[in-house]
């Protein structure tokens, strides 16, 4: 079992930055590939990063390509989506989710096991 919490929400403007971090604890993190997805109102929730167990790994939707990073720090069991150049399109609750399967992240929302709770993240213009 592994639980996550997402925290770094919140108000910018457009153009702004904001770092979301994503805390597990239970199982080791580092068995865990990792992934972001969001969810505007109205709309489905959709795949924004992903990272490998190690961090060797990252894949991105291509909505946020160039303007977001995801990492992970696994000493701290800790993972992170930095937001750059940010745009009102990308207001949505920011949600984090750990996937203990093989292979490398998915961009599916079904193949992930675990689910924080989510933090919204709002951009004006």
């Amino acid at each position: 079992q592994v639980q996550l919490i997402e925290s770094g929400g919140g108000l910018v403007q457009a153009g702004g930055s904001l770092r979301l971090s994503c805390a597990a604890s239970g199982r080791t993190f580092s068995s865990f590939n990792m992934g972001w997805f969001r969810q505007a109102p109205g709309k489905e929730r959709e795949f924004v990063a992903g990272i490998s167990r190690l961090g060797g790994r990252t894949y991105y939707s291509d909505s946020v390509k160039g303007r977001f990073t995801i990492s992970r720090d696994n000493a701290k069991n800790t993972g992170y989506l930095q937001m750059n150049s940010l745009k009102p399109e990308d207001t949505a609750v920011y949600y984090c989710a750990a996937d203990g399967g093989l292979g490398f992240p998915s961009s599916r929302a079904n193949e992930y096991d675990y689910w924080g709770q989510g933090t919204q993240v709002t951009v004006s213009s």
